[in-house]
Formats: structure tokens, C-alpha cells, sequence
């Protein structure tokens, strides 16, 4: 029932963590069809509101990146948002939600580095994953994010697009995107360490030059 995934190399804080390996896609992961200690989790229905992730980073190679990851949504402020819109960029997508304290822990750090790297090639997107655009919209303002996320609570369409890439319900989440939209490294769980996503982002930025 899995479908195969590139070999990828795994970085922790601090020590070496297994890549996750064996992602279903959404549908079969939300029928209890896989072994993910992250999916585990979400059927344990602990009353925290979210899967903590592992810290663990996968990266990819690039020849073992697959296709390009198109998706389309609609951002707090009712701008359509789409993969074309990024092309040729690189792409740091954060699956969050207001009320996960992960989230809101990182969202510093995750503006500091959307401002660092805004005329280096890099784009930041956020995908909100049960807020309406008013909680959303509030975060941002209190958080003084700058940068869009798309409102994916109706219908789920960008965690669909991602599924292959991230567990259900882990919250958060942050891919990084190549310039040919594919993804090329996955953070599950809290970025407690800026520095690691800045390497990962840079180190995307640098492919092909």
C-alpha cells in the first residue's frame, strides 16, 4: 500500500534521527492505513490539538525529488495564491494554525528568515490549517508576519497537494520548495534551531549555479 520515497539524509538537534520514510497520501493515512508514529499520535486524540513532530529534518536529493507540486488556494486578505506564482523561486511553505503554541513559537523566527531571504530568491507561504481569515489575520498582526497563508480549512486542497510530504495533522510543518517546485527538504515539528532552516533554504537557493 506505500508508495516508495527518495532515499533522503536526516539532521536532529544534536543527533541523527531515522528520515521519516513510507508517507501515505492524506486519504489512507486518515483510514489508519500506515505504520507513522506521527499518524499514531493523531489516533491516540491526545487533547494537545496537534501532532508534535520530531524536530527531525529529511532533505532530498535532487535527482530523487519526483514531480513538481502544483497548488492553488485563496490567502487571508481573498488574493488567489498558486504555484505559478512562485516559479523559478524557492518556496519555504509552514503548515500551521493560531492556536498551536509550536506555531506560535516559531513564527518569529520564520519572519526574521522570510525577511532575510525576501530579495535572495526565496519566497515564504503559509498554509493555515483551521483558522478562518480573521484568526489569521489577527496572528499576523500580532506576530507581524508579512508574508500570505492560504486558508486551507474548507477544503484541505494544499495539505492534499503536500500529502506525500507530511504527516496528518502535523502541526507544524515546513517544506522547502526548489525552484522547480518540488520538494527538497521537510522540518517536522517546532523550528527551535533558525539556523538549520537558513542552511536548507540557502543551500536550495544555491542548486544549479
Amino acid at each position: 500500500m506505500n508508495t516508495p520515497r527518495p532515499a533522503a539524509r536526516t539532521r536532529t538537534r544534536g543527533t541523527v534521527a531515522r528520515a521519516a520514510t513510507g508517507l501515505l497520501a492524506l486519504a489512507l493515512v486518515l483510514t489508519g492505513c500506515t505504520s507513522d508514529p506521527l499518524a499514531e499520535q493523531y489516533r491516540e486524540g491526545s487533547n494537545k490539538g496537534y501532532v508534535a513532530g520530531d524536530g527531525s529534518v529529511t532533505e532530498i536529493a535532487e535527482a530523487d525529488r519526483g514531480a513538481a507540486i502544483e497548488y492553488a488556494g485563496v490567502d487571508e486578505n481573498g488574493d488567489t495564491v498558486s504555484s505559478a506564482d512562485y516559479a523559478g523561486q524557492v518556496v519555504v511553505v509552514n503548515f500551521w494554525y493560531a492556536s498551536c503554541a509550536p506555531c506560535r513559537a516559531e513564527a518569529p523566527d520564520l519572519q526574521k528568515l522570510n525577511e532575510k531571504f525576501g530579495d535572495q530568491g526565496a519566497s515564504f507561504l503559509g498554509v493555515n490549517v483551521r483558522d478562518q481569515a480573521a484568526n489569521a489575520i489577527a496572528f499576523n498582526d500580532t506576530y507581524k508576519i508579512t508574508y500570505p497563508s492560504v486558508i486551507d480549512v474548507d477544503d484541505g486542497g494544499m495539505q492534499l497537494a503536500f500529502s506525500d510530504r507530511i504527516p496528518p495533522n502535523a502541526v507544524p510543518t515546513t517544506l522547502v520548495v526548489d525552484k522547480e517546485g518540488r520538494v527538497a527538504a521537510r522540518i517536522l515539528g517546532q523550528i527551535t534551531a533558525p539556523s538549520i532552516l537558513s542552511t536548507l533554504i540557502r543551500d536550495t537557493i544555491a542548486e544549479g549555479k
